[in-house]
């Protein structure tokens, strides 16, 4: 198959490459550093948003229907006599939604609604991020809302926002695996402190109290990036080189006409028919 005139986004022949028109400068997010964790977080206490200790005391079972990753918060820290290098700390959120089996009053065997509850998952990890001390200061966006350090932003004369030079922090993930779901005697820990009597007692156990615990597998990668400028080699303007397809009530089959019959539904791919499956094969 021959190339064609007008280079567009994919694979490229070798004869592509005598049609680069420039070199161009972009500002961009490069990534200095990063790592690919798999973590087991194991038998994480899960706090539900309602009061469901009634159905934990009497539940004969319980299972996770579903489990999210709905936030993650991270900052970091320079590492001290390590230049370049940073500790982030990276804590996950992960929504879970519960359903108990217990027995009614008379005596028969129902589940519950499902229960949302959450757990929290911190780790550690050291990254290179480089070193850069200089400040950025970049034009207001008016769509967009004004942060914390922005000076002469609201006084009409063209104030600037100021931002640091730290690396940003990147994390991706995949929703997490449940991998068992049980009820567990945990003590609970309470502070009291009556230093005149004698009888107080200073983290104090409270318990044991029957509680919900998952354990959950977690994939994710991490990165630290900086936006730099970088020279690229460039073809030309990226046209978009096709007509978009759109759906109305007057062509919904001729768009259904266009998707491929799912085999793969039907007919559920084998072992060795998968990605890195070991071939057994005699």
């Amino acid at each position: 198959m021959g190339c064609k005139d007008q280079v567009v986004p994919g694979l490229i022949c070798g004869e592509d490459i005598c049609k680069l028109r420039e070199a161009v400068c972009v500002h961009v997010e490069k990534v200095y550093d990063n790592c690919r964790e798999k973590d087991c977080v194991e038998d994480a206490v899960v706090d539900f948003v309602d009061n469901v200790q009634d159905l934990i005391n009497n539940a004969i079972k319980v299972k996770t229907k579903d489990a999210e990753v709905v936030a993650v918060l991270a900052d970091l820290e320079d590492v001290p006599f390590k230049r370049g290098f940073f500790t982030v700390n990276v804590r996950y959120k992960i929504r879970v939604v519960v359903e108990f089996c217990y027995k009614d009053v008379t005596g028969n065997i129902v589940n519950s609604s499902p229960k949302v509850g959450y757990v929290w998952f911190s780790k550690t990890v050291i990254l290179f991020g480089s070193e850069g001390k200089v400040k950025i200061f970049r034009s207001v966006d008016v769509n967009q809302p004004l942060p914390l350090t922005c000076e002469g932003c609201n006084d009409g004369c063209g104030g600037l926002i100021e931002q640091d030079n730290l690396p940003i922090i990147k994390v991706e993930v995949a929703e997490p695996l449940v991998l068992n779901t049980r009820i567990k005697r945990v003590h609970d820990k309470h502070h009291h402190c009556g230093c005149d009597d004698d009888r107080s007692e200073v983290n104090a156990l409270i318990g044991p109290q029957r509680r919900v615990v998952v354990t959950l597998g977690i994939f994710s990668i991490i990165k630290l990036v900086r936006l730099v400028q970088l020279l690229i080699p460039a073809f030309n303007f990226c046209y978009p080189n096709k007509e978009c397809t759109t759906s109305t009530d007057e062509n919904p089959c001729d768009i259904f006409d266009t998707i491929e019959f799912p085999l793969d539904q039907f007919f559920p791919p084998q072992k060795f028919d998968l990605a890195g499956a070991e071939d057994h094969r005699c």
